[in-house]
């Protein structure tokens, strides 16, 4: 797998220059939180079957992780809700079922409509939970090919 594109490599690609900038650019709390969800996602993303390398890009101006290298998933995106600075959002795309799952599988989590996972700055992140909420979108296209899948 890939590093990660925080890695500290001397020919840094444009894009984690720029992911490095928005950190960068977040208050300490939010910062802390969203380099912890970072974390979770390309831990994930390892220890997905069928995963890969992820992609971490920017994507509306937010941080966006993609699955480019096997197109199994749709894009995870994470960002401070704004404008408050005491919450922070795992975004999925709206147009699949994703959102609909994660609330039938937790309902203790807090969601904004059919695209995002909200979580306060203040919390423990619930790692159980979130891991298995972003394996299930790093794996959607993966799981939607599959014959026995969701559709």
């Amino acid at each position: 797998m890939r590093k990660p594109a925080t890695s500290t490599s001397k020919a840094r690609r444009p894009e984690a220059k720029a992911a490095d900038a928005l950190f960068d650019a977040y208050p300490a709390p939010v910062k802390t939180k969203l380099l912890a969800l970072r974390r979770l996602i390309f831990d994930t993303a390892k220890a997905t079957k069928g995963v890969g390398a992820l992609e971490e890009t920017l994507k509306w101006g937010q941080l966006s992780y993609l699955t480019a290298e096997t197109g199994s998933g749709s894009t995870v995106r994470i960002d401070q809700v704004k404008p408050t600075a005491d919450q922070v959002a795992v975004y999925f795309h709206c147009q699949t079922n994703l959102v609909e799952t994660f609330r039938e599988l937790y309902p203790e989590l807090s969601y904004r409509g059919n695209r995002a996972i909200l979580l306060d700055v203040a919390d423990k992140l619930p790692e159980a939970a979130l891991r298995h909420c972003v394996a299930l979108a790093l794996t959607y296209h993966l799981n939607k090919r599959k014959p026995d899948g969701p559709t």
